[in-house]
């Protein structure tokens, strides 16, 4: 499968090349990425970053992220959880507060 390239607009880190179908949050950690995670089963919003682009649709959110999201950013559709995120996109991505 051919990577995925994560971008931080707005940051000094580098872009990362990623697996495709991994989560992002685990991949993320092992860039040592700007992105903070807490309890990476998408309960605490450490993780929520907004989505500025991508070179196709994210995968849907799951059940947890959409369940906490309705609740700490409706209607904010840019926003999701990094710990529950499979990447199957190119996408540049900041940290949000939720």
């Amino acid at each position: 499968m051919k990577p995925c390239r994560v971008e931080f607009p707005g940051t000094d880190k580098s872009p990362v090349d990623l697996e495709s179908g991994a989560n992002l949050s685990e991949k993320l950690t092992i860039h040592n990425s700007p992105i903070l995670f807490g309890c990476r089963i998408g309960i605490c919003g450490t993780c929520a970053v907004e989505v500025v682009a991508t070179d196709g649709p994210l995968p849907e959110r799951t059940f947890d992220e959409a369940q906490f999201l309705e609740a700490m950013a409706p209607g904010q559709d840019s926003v999701r959880l990094a710990c529950q995120i499979r990447i199957n996109t190119n996408m540049k991505i900041r940290k949000t507060q939720v």
